[in-house]
């Protein structure tokens, strides 16, 4: 008979986006009705968290709106930053250092750019003797022109980075953030037990058909071949505890998704009309999933074939031994399935400051799941 309710221990997100403003004030609160109890939370906010103090206050913003909800606060890499800020981050309680490859991903325009990571050693070897984690995505920019780097290998030319990085620094703890691919995986696999890695639930779901396919389903890293999705879920199935959910749970208003042509008639002095385009933008890189994040993940591991005896250590146990933050007696978590199954919410309403109402759409929008949480 199918498993119908299950109990973790305060499951863990080691990578979520919060976003600023009523955005903010949206998705923070999902992220407990999603099921997580403590999120690693990223800095590449407008502007970037590149100081101390401006994570600390910013920590201060999110408990404001989840005062319950337990935050791992985060430093955005930056050519500024130096080792008395990495003191200073460590005795204030940030965790991590996240580094962002230039201009691969939002607000990543301050990232690392083609000097590579050397010009942060110092900072590295502060790290390192103040045990504070370094979160890296793990992609190069582009250089589609030059060397031919590109989305689709953009994270297997960082490998080498990754491994210079321990090698240098041999226990700088290291999580390699949202991997994609089985080349990412076999070199998580062969580094020592302080490098890890962070899988999300869509990535376990998509391949690039599906990213491709829709705007809904774009976001970067970028979901890969079939054969890297079966990587990512052997990685799980196989219970190692260099891997553990971060769910990348990235919001953006509905608008950014699903950008439209937009047409204006201009009246001039004279009475006469015409039609103004402006064409539509970009469409923006990330996938929402905080609001229903463990009910989804015991989803998508039935879907893949991956042993619900596996959500422990994927959404709970690995992160936080890996992260020092053992769970608490008391915080624990129970989904249990759902006869008929329920339907994801197709959107979250908000005031986008200033411009009036925006939505933001949740993965696998108005489908059906067969989990909720108790």
């Amino acid at each position: 008979m199918a498993q119908q309710q299950i109990t973790l221990p305060a499951p863990f997100d080691a990578h979520v986006h919060l976003r600023q403003g009523n955005l903010m004030r949206l998705v923070t609160p999902h992220v407990e009705l999603g099921g997580v109890r403590m999120a690693f939370v990223m800095p590449n906010l407008v502007p970037p968290l590149t100081t101390p103090s401006q994570t600390l206050a910013y920590v201060k913003d999110l408990q404001s709106v989840a005062p319950n909800l337990h935050i791992l606060p985060s430093l955005y890499l930056t050519n500024q930053l130096t080792p008395e800020h990495i003191r200073e981050a460590k005795q204030g309680g940030i965790v991590g250092v996240k580094s962002y490859p230039r201009g691969v991903t939002t607000n990543s325009e301050g990232g690392v750019g083609m000097e590579g990571y050397a010009v942060y050693d110092e900072v590295f070897a502060e790290m390192e003797k103040q045990d504070m984690v370094l979160n890296l995505h793990g992609e190069v920019p582009s250089d589609v022109d030059g060397d031919g780097t590109c989305v689709l290998n953009a994270e297997e030319r960082f490998i080498p980075h990754l491994r210079e990085i321990n090698r240098k620094f041999p226990k700088l703890r290291i999580v390699l953030e949202h991997c994609t691919t089985a080349a990412a995986v076999e070199a998580v696999k062969s580094l020592p037990a302080n490098v890890v890695a962070t899988i999300t639930p869509h990535h376990l779901s998509l391949t690039i058909d599906g990213a491709c396919s829709t705007s809904l389903g774009f976001c970067k890293p970028l979901a890969k071949f079939p054969s890297d999705r079966a990587a990512l879920r052997a990685a799980v199935r196989s219970g190692s505890p260099k891997f553990f959910l971060g769910s990348d749970s990235a919001p953006h208003p509905s608008s950014s998704k699903l950008p439209a042509l937009h047409v204006a008639q201009i009246v001039a002095e004279d009475g006469t009309s015409t039609e103004e385009v402006t064409l539509p933008s970009p469409c923006a890189a990330g996938i929402y999933t905080s609001s229903h994040l463990i009910p989804l993940t015991a989803e998508i591991f039935e879907r893949s074939d991956i042993p619900l005896e596996r959500l422990e250590g994927f959404c709970s146990r690995f992160g936080r031994e890996f992260y020092g933050f053992p769970a608490k007696e008391g915080d624990e978590v129970t989904i249990r399935r759902v006869e008929g199954g329920k339907k994801v919410d197709k959107a979250f309403k908000y005031e986008k400051e200033g411009q009036g109402d925006e939505w933001v759409i949740p993965f696998l929008a108005g489908e059906t799941i067969g989990w909720e949480v108790c």
